[in-house]
């Protein structure tokens, strides 16, 4: 169990505050990605109070973080291979993988009872938050090919006899060793 709770840390109350925090904590819990604490001489990566250090997601308790984030970060550490998962981060700017995390964070968001304007808030995505939202929001999902390439939910262009469940829906929410199972 993941020693972060959302109780101990500091969190943007327009993404959801402290009861998004839990939802999405509890969730990445239960599906296997840890959380932890970001010690003194770690830096948050691209995120402000966030780093990934390790295959682990790491939070500064005294960096005002959005809740949403959290999903988004660990879609980096969902979509990784897994043979490379244990040494992931810091997180290098990748377009597919950022692609995949974008997919993987909304289905994430679904999962956990998240509103999508909390994932895709407006402090984040270059300013693109609100458009992400709209566009995901419309079915528009960019990066669930890439989900379904990794064996993660139904390959892209499934027909409708196809037993895989169809994104939104995830049949794994961590990448297995093979994308074609």
């Amino acid at each position: 169990m993941s020693p972060v709770t959302a109780q101990q840390c500091r969190w943007h109350e327009e993404g959801g505050g402290q009861a998004a925090a839990a939802q999405c904590l509890a969730f990445l819990d239960r599906i296997g990605i840890e959380v932890d604490w970001l010690e003194a001489g770690q830096e948050a990566q691209l995120l402000d109070g966030l780093a990934i250090v390790g295959g682990r997601l790491l939070v500064d308790p005294a960096t005002p973080v959005w809740p949403g984030d959290l999903l988004h970060e660990g879609g980096h550490i969902a979509v990784c291979d897994p043979s490379a998962r244990p040494a992931l981060g810091p997180i290098e700017a990748d377009g597919g993988d950022e692609m995949a995390s974008l997919a993987w964070s909304y289905a994430a968001a679904l999962a956990c009872g998240l509103p999508v304007e909390q994932l895709f808030h407006s402090g984040g995505y270059r300013g693109d938050g609100p458009w992400l939202a709209e566009t995901f929001s419309a079915g528009h999902y960019i990066g669930a090919p890439l989900l379904g390439f990794f064996g993660m939910t139904a390959p892209d262009g499934a027909g409708p006899d196809c037993n895989q469940p169809r994104f939104p829906q995830m049949r794994h929410w961590l990448r297995q060793d093979c994308p074609t199972s």
